[in-house]
């Protein structure tokens, strides 16, 4: 009966349109009344949930996407990521995925990815003869690349929500991200390349510019790159933990939009905290609520009996990990990507470990996943932001959308089907 509430209370509050985290919260609310339990245990279980202390990543990872963002690291990437492949035939698609793929290690967001690179490659693009569905389907599926980097706050996010059904620290999942992330790139290189010589798209030109150019582009960018060398060697050198690691960041990028670049105005300084505060402030909440949801998922087993649901349609590995895929990626487009880790993970990690699949592993399909759903209406609020500046309504985007669709889906299949992909680095720091 219970459970029963749960479930249709938090559906029928989705379709009404209510947001995820109030949808969250009155549910839960709701199973209380019907459980006959005190309400309080809801109040109790949110601020639980969100009294941790390796929370503190999240704001600073958060705050150091957006000084990054505001700062203007994205137009020095773009030039380097332009000098290396901008000469091949759709030589600006490539360098817009080379260059989100950078930015979105620097960021961590794919959001201020797409912001930041695409308010500079989309219009360029558009300028030089290429079609407005090509230049935001390039940029919004390489921008997806950001939420499986190191600096991403969702890689903190599944951690902890793992608590109580595995042990997966920051560290791991952080180097777990990065092969599949050259694999993302590679697939999204090679669909835009692909397209690109469907439609004939020019060669830039002038040909290749040397590497005395490539060289002098890097180096211009190479103040802003060293935010994920700081990071991940900190971390393995001993110098700082995984939350130190989110400060670390923040330091890094005032130092170096104030003092190297000079970039970063008063203005752009109070927005980027100001959107960092109101970000935070809505994961937060997320968790809070989340940890009440989750408290009720377990009570009434609901990892145990969706996984029994499963074993009735097959018992073979495969076929499960293919239907938590689906579900994941149906999940994720209409729930934010925190949310639907939040909620996803205590009821599907348990069943993918019990088939033999690592919590490292399944950490990295969650993201790839939630982030797949970031480019897929109704709530794909990365594809939002591209085709708003793109000037394209998202229907047409979604016409010529196949063939990006196609890498990221090969790139989720290398990655749940060979462990090694997102299971070998980790393992070398063992």
């Amino acid at each position: 009966m219970e459970l029963t509430v749960l479930c249709v209370s938090f559906t029928l509050l989705l379709l009404l349109g209510v947001p995820v985290a109030f949808a969250i919260g009155l549910s839960s609310v709701a199973t209380i009344v019907a459980a006959g339990l005190p309400v309080a245990v809801v109040f109790q279980k949110m601020v639980g949930g969100m009294q941790v202390f390796s929370f503190l990543a999240i704001p600073f990872f958060v705050f150091a996407g957006e000084l990054m963002l505001y700062g203007g690291i994205a137009e020095r990437i773009v030039r380097f990521a332009n000098s290396l492949v901008g000469h091949v035939r759709g030589g600006l698609g490539m360098s817009n995925v080379l260059g989100c793929t950078i930015f979105g290690g620097v960021a961590g967001s794919p959001l201020a990815d797409v912001s930041a690179i695409g308010s500079v490659m989309i219009p360029l693009m558009k300028k030089d003869g290429y079609d407005a569905d090509y230049a935001v389907n390039v940029t919004t599926h390489a921008a997806l690349v950001g939420a499986i980097m190191p600096t991403s706050h969702n890689m903190i996010i599944y951690t902890l929500s793992t608590a109580g059904i595995a042990s997966v620290s920051v560290l791991s999942l952080m180097l777990a991200g990065l092969v599949p992330a050259i694999i993302l790139t590679l697939c999204n290189l090679a669909a835009a390349y692909w397209v690109a010589v469907r439609r004939g798209y020019p060669v830039r030109p002038g040909g290749f510019g040397g590497w005395p150019a490539v060289l002098a582009a890097f180096a211009a960018s190479v103040p802003g790159l060293l935010v994920v060398v700081i990071i991940l060697g900190g971390i393995l050198s001993g110098a700082f933990t995984a939350t130190e690691s989110a400060s670390i960041a923040v330091a890094w990028a005032l130092l170096i939009t104030t003092l190297v670049y000079r970039t970063l105005s008063w203005k752009n300084f109070l927005k980027a905290c100001a959107k960092a505060c109101k970000t935070t402030g809505v994961v937060l909440l997320l968790i809070g609520i989340s940890n009440a949801f989750g408290y009720f998922m377990a009570l009434y087993e609901v990892p145990q009996k969706t996984g029994e649901l499963m074993k009735m349609v097959s018992s073979e590995p495969w076929v499960i990990f293919l239907m938590i895929n689906v579900l994941l990626f149906i999940l994720g487009t209409f729930l934010d990507m925190a949310a639907t880790i939040l909620i996803c993970t205590p009821i599907f990690l348990p069943i993918a470990m019990q088939f033999g699949m690592d919590p490292v592993q399944f950490g990295i399909i969650m993201l790839i996943n939630c982030a797949l759903g970031l480019n897929t209406p109704p709530v794909g609020s990365v594809q939002f932001v591209g085709c708003a500046i793109g000037g394209i309504s998202v229907g047409q985007v979604m016409r010529t959308i196949g063939p990006f669709y196609g890498a990221l889906g090969a790139c989720l299949v290398f990655v749940t089907y060979v462990p090694a992909f997102s299971l070998w680095l980790p393992g070398l720091f063992k």
